[in-house]
């Protein structure tokens, strides 16, 4: 069954994040959160991650930064998360063997596979560009789609709104990030989080349909 890969909002305060933290992993199953930080002084972001680290390890989830390699022992993260084959390249020997690469900014198939065969441990496909344009959804889909069919490295799907989860997860990622609409939506990030999870549940379960109407 795919799972839930939630990414933060741009930590300043980590306090102010925490007492969400608590509750959003308590009751739905997510197997990492990237945390995206505000940049200042080293120090400072190290702090922040040490003060979150806590709430997400004693849960369960993987803590990977969203770039920031060079904090990633220090702070006691699980990993980065990078973006582009320049940037892979150069985070590996940081973070190999012990910690986790994910590559995204992933532009054409050839830059996927390339990342699988250097090494990366997840490709991301369908996040938004630096214009903050990004693929329709069918096209993500359609990649993860080829990527499900020929390749061993998990693939994660950036869903842009709670209606592209199901649909990214039916398409074969093994992750579905899931991001900003989670802490806009105006019903609490809880609950947006706890209808991503039943969309993931659902996708799950056509694909087991699916599957016994194969073998059937």
């Amino acid at each position: 069954m795919p799972r839930l890969y939630l990414a933060t909002p741009v930590v300043d305060d980590p306090q102010a994040l925490l007492p969400a933290f608590a509750q959003l992993l308590a009751q739905t199953d997510v197997a990492a959160v990237l945390v995206r930080l505000k940049t200042t002084d080293q120090r400072t972001m190290i702090s922040t991650i040490k003060a979150l680290a806590p709430a997400i390890q004693d849960k369960g989830a993987a803590l990977l930064l969203d770039g920031h390699v060079e904090l990633v022992a220090r702070a006691g993260a699980d990993g980065a998360h990078v973006a582009g084959i320049e940037a892979l390249q150069d985070a590996l020997p940081t973070l190999k063997p012990d910690r986790i690469a994910g590559a995204g900014a992933l532009k054409t198939r050839h830059d996927s596979m390339t990342a699988g065969e250097m090494g990366a441990d997840y490709v991301l496909f369908g996040e938004p560009g630096a214009n903050g344009q990004r693929p329709s959804v069918e096209a993500i889909a359609e990649r993860l789609r080829w990527w499900d069919e020929l390749f061993e490295p998990p693939s994660v799907g950036f869903a842009g709104a709670l209606d592209e989860v199901e649909p990214l997860a039916r398409a074969g990622a093994d992750f579905v990030l899931v991001g900003d609409f989670i802490w806009a939506d105006p019903r609490g990030a809880a609950a947006a989080l706890t209808e991503a999870a039943q969309a993931l549940r659902r996708a799950a379960a056509s694909g087991k349909a699916r599957a016994g109407q194969d073998s059937g």
